[in-house]
């Protein structure tokens, strides 16, 4: 599932005629560069959410097929935030644990390396170096297990896998935040993941969506 659902307040003006997902850096919408990072990986059917423009999201992207994947989409008559968002589209995405990505950040994460099971886990997550606008990280990581409290915190990334037991108290069209249901996963040890230490942007203002664009145009991804 890729979220793209944000009204995107802070890239204002750009987001009051263009979804946020659909911005472009290096020549490429943003959630373009997922879909084909997640088809060369093998993930093949996707998810997305939309609220604001929503149906500029489903213009552009269609059915998914010239990506060589197959998107449905989750209807949102307003942003429900990412644990809503993700209850609303459970009946798309089925009973296995599924991976969700947010549709503003721009990562080089391999997700072929994500884990195939979770074993007694509720959640895998990515975590990455605290940026400078976000200094002070979200969850510590010790010995494969992520922790809601410690030193050395690093910052999610956007990117985890989940079950979908995780949300079944939320009713579908309510608001509702993750931080709080992966909180209560981590004090029982049931949410796992790793470090990646490469390429990592939250895509959240005009300035960082220029200075994406300006690297996207002199390197090769």
């Amino acid at each position: 599932m890729i979220l793209a659902a944000g009204r995107g307040e802070r890239m204002r003006p750009l987001t009051d005629v263009t979804p946020k997902p659909l911005l472009k850096a290096g020549g490429k919408p943003l959630i373009v560069w997922h879909i084909e990072r997640l088809a060369r990986a093998g993930f093949t059917e996707l998810v997305v959410n939309h609220a604001h423009l929503g149906e500029k999201i489903e213009a552009v992207l269609g059915n998914g097929s010239r990506f060589g994947v197959s998107i449905r989409y989750s209807h949102e008559i307003e942003a429900l935030e990412t644990a809503g968002g993700i209850a609303n589209a459970m009946p798309l995405l089925g009973p296995e644990p599924f991976l969700v990505v947010n549709g503003d950040i721009f990562c080089d994460y391999d997700f072929t390396a994500l884990p195939r099971e979770l074993g007694e886990l509720s959640a895998w997550l990515v975590l990455v170096d605290n940026p400078d606008h976000h200094p002070d990280g979200d969850f510590a990581l010790r010995n494969g297990k992520v922790l809601n409290g410690g030193e050395h915190k690093l910052t999610f990334s956007g990117i985890g896998i989940y079950r979908p037991e995780l949300f079944a108290a939320i009713a579908r069209g309510t608001k509702a935040s993750l931080a709080p249901l992966l909180r209560e996963q981590m004090t029982a040890g049931r949410v796992g993941g790793e470090h990646h230490c490469g390429l990592w942007l939250d895509v959240g203002t005009p300035q960082r969506l220029r200075e994406l664009d300006q690297m996207l145009q002199n390197t090769s991804m």
